[in-house]
């Protein structure tokens, strides 16, 4: 096939003229869905047991902070890793189709995880336990980092384009769904016996992730490939080098996909992970308690799961810039008073500051930029655009927020003024960012120039 010269579009649906199969949109919902419940699955069992668990297990010689920064550093190599899988599996997205990415992700995130459950500790194997860790976070991140990306390229170019900021949102329930069965998980775990949980107990949500990997396989295999993509290669204009074209042409989106993300991926992983650690910290106001965190994260994914698509479908009505500018704008005027509240060691406001902080801050960022990040991008590159866009942050946001994070509160005695700063600076960062973002709603997923 050739590449040049690209076409300028092709053959834009006039009004009206729009068809959409609705079971191939049904199936891309369902497939997407079942992956973000994977990944997100994954990410908050690992992210709660670097918190609360790997540290006595793989890490002990290093003492109680310096396991724990140990820990959320095997956490942050996993980040590290995602770009170099949204690179790789953006290529083959773009060059083979958005369908066998898919099945190469999810197999390869849930391999990992599952493996991570048949681990030796450092009592059993020394630090063989903590290699093997790193190696299969690494694989781990490799698979997530196109999985998202996948699943919002994928249902962006099968969703009608009046309702794609409702139809792209959807999915993105199934990372409730994932968070929800992880802090459900580990909530239950900390009623455990700690030397139950410490010798096998720890094992059984890794290993659990095999129900969920051989669902989503299932799924994806009955997959058929986007209209958009179909289009590209009828049209010969399949790109042989999506990166290159990336690299001339995008630019520009590709820092204003990451400024976006650092609000929102930034502030998930504040509350997943570090509050999680600041809650549980012996001396802390909650005296070591490792249940309040997980718990109030089940309570947040409950209602997070109805205000992702929420916020998705506000956004066809009133513009994605507009919904996600606010968004950032409540995060950075909530980061305050939220963490103050947390300081006082009140389990309710504890669960009332999550439950808000996530399903309303987090997810009016969230909810628009399921429809916002691939409509930035052109038909041709579109699964680059937004895996490089989507990990390339989460390196700066999710991957560096814990460890960053972990040494400051030590530093200040684990003091909530650090969180506040950091979960306002990130929202700060989007904010400014939609600022520069050009509104993309209803935008012809055919055009292979990127939006501006």
């Amino acid at each position: 096939m050739t590449t040049q010269p690209l076409r300028p579009t092709v053959a834009p649906a006039q009004p009206g003229e729009e068809k959409v199969d609705p079971e191939q949109l049904r199936r891309a919902t369902l497939a997407s869905s079942v992956g973000s419940a994977l990944e997100y699955y994954d990410f908050y069992i690992y992210g709660l047991a670097s918190a609360l668990i790997f540290s006595p297990l793989f890490f002990s010689p290093l003492g109680a902070t310096g396991g724990l920064i140990a820990s959320f550093a095997t956490f942050g190599v996993g980040f590290a890793a995602r770009p170099f899988g949204g690179l790789i599996f953006g290529y083959i997205g773009d060059r083979f189709g958005r369908k066998q990415v898919l099945l190469l992700t999810i197999g390869l995130m849930g391999t990992a995880s599952f493996a991570i459950g048949l681990l030796p500790t450092y009592k059993q194997a020394g630090m063989l336990g903590a290699v093997l860790l790193v190696i299969l976070r690494i694989l781990q991140g490799l698979g997530a980092g196109a999985e998202q990306a996948g699943a919002t390229t994928l249902i962006s170019e099968v969703a009608p384009r009046k309702r794609r900021g409702f139809f792209a949102a959807l999915p993105f329930v199934g990372i409730q769904v994932g968070t929800l069965l992880g802090a459900g998980t580990f909530a239950l775990l900390g009623l455990a016996n700690p030397e139950v949980l410490e010798g096998w107990l720890w094992r059984v949500p890794f290993l659990a992730s095999a129900v969920l990997i051989a669902v989503a396989v299932y799924i994806r295999l009955k997959l058929k490939e986007t209209p958009v993509f179909q289009e590209l290669e009828k049209h010969e204009n399949v790109n042989k080098n999506p990166l290159g074209v990336l690299w001339r042409t995008s630019k520009k989106n590709v820092l204003i996909g990451i400024g976006l993300r650092m609000g929102e991926n930034g502030n998930s992983s504040i509350y997943s992970t570090l509050l999680v650690a600041f809650l549980a910290a012996e001396g802390g106001a909650f005296h070591g308690d490792k249940f309040v965190g997980p718990a109030g994260l089940l309570i947040a994914a409950g209602f997070s799961a109805v205000m992702v698509v929420t916020f998705g479908a506000l956004s066809d009505r009133v513009g994605r810039v507009k919904v996600y500018r606010y968004g950032a704008l409540f995060q950075l005027l909530f980061a305050f008073p939220a963490f103050y509240l947390v300081s006082l060691g009140n389990v309710t406001l504890v669960w009332l500051v999550m439950s808000v902080g996530i399903a309303l801050g987090v997810q009016s960022m969230l909810g628009p930029q399921c429809a916002l990040l691939p409509e930035l991008f052109g038909s041709t590159h579109r699964f680059t655009g937004v895996a490089m866009s989507r990990e390339i942050s989460a390196v700066f946001a999710g991957g560096l927020a814990p460890i960053v994070g972990v040494a400051l509160l030590a530093a200040t005695n684990y003091s909530w003024m650090v969180l506040a700063c950091y979960s306002l600076l990130l929202a700060g960062i989007s904010f400014a960012t939609t600022f520069v973002t050009p509104e993309t709603v209803g935008r012809d997923l055919n055009l292979v120039q990127d939006a501006s």
